[in-house]
């Protein structure tokens, strides 16, 4: 579904991205993973068509982005920090992007009942939790019913029974067939959710590999316990 083929991206003096080739494909729950610094967000700013790479090509379902923005109806984004119109209502909110996305029917509206948020619909933005702007920004990136989601941190500041609701919810579309992108520095939180891993450091991939295969590469079943042992062989 998503091809990306020796993309590069350099601001300035600063190679961000350097010749990053990876292929990910439907009924793939993939986590995207590097320390600060690594390339993630930039990486997912390009596969948004946000930032333009300045060399290589990224296709999702075959078609160049650069010469089709209409791939991006296929997408759901969640972004780590949402921003809303303070004085606007959950409601409004929601009415909104539905305008601004032109679709008002064949919403998928689970995790809107899951969350309790019709409940909540007359509460300005302003008055919300960190908590619950997270669960409104989770809720439009699934409404529209996408064949990609791409989730940055899509736990954080969630409860416990909020993110088990999340997580899912993002392994039900996987049985779907939809291919999830997933970037987290709690690794914890993908022990259950994840068939594949790319590590990204210094802009560099460093790893793409199926969980299975990684497991049984390192003896071990948590993911912290996968990717330190992973990077403590790269080092020596």
């Amino acid at each position: 579904m998503i091809i990306a083929t020796n993309v590069n991206k350099q601001f300035g003096k600063l190679r961000v991205l350097n010749d990053i080739s990876v292929n990910c494909n439907k009924s793939q729950t993939i986590a995207l993973i590097g320390p600060n610094g690594s390339g993630k967000t930039t990486f997912i700013k390009c596969l948004l068509g946000m930032v333009i790479p300045d060399s290589g090509f990224i296709t999702v379902n075959e078609k160049n982005i650069a010469r089709d923005c209409q791939y991006r109806e296929h997408i759901g984004y969640m972004p780590q920090i949402s921003r809303f119109p303070d004085n606007m209502t959950i409601e409004q909110v929601i009415d909104m992007v539905k305008d601004i996305r032109g679709k008002k029917s064949g919403l998928d509206m689970e995790l809107v009942e899951a969350f309790g948020l019709p409940a909540l619909y007359k509460k300005k933005m302003r008055t919300l939790s960190g908590g619950t702007r997270q669960k409104v920004s989770a809720c439009l990136a699934f409404i529209f019913d996408p064949a990609i989601l791409i989730l940055d941190e899509p736990t954080a500041g969630l409860d416990p029974i909020s993110s088990e609701v999340l997580k899912e919810k993002i392994m039900k579309e996987k049985s779907r067939g939809k291919l999830t992108l997933v970037t987290s520095h709690v690794l914890s939180d993908l022990d259950d959710l994840v068939t594949e891993i790319i590590y990204l450091q210094d802009g560099s991939l460093k790893l793409h590999s199926s969980v299975a295969n990684l497991r049984k590469d390192t003896g071990e079943e948590k993911l912290n316990k996968v990717i330190a042992k992973i990077m403590r062989e790269q080092v020596k």
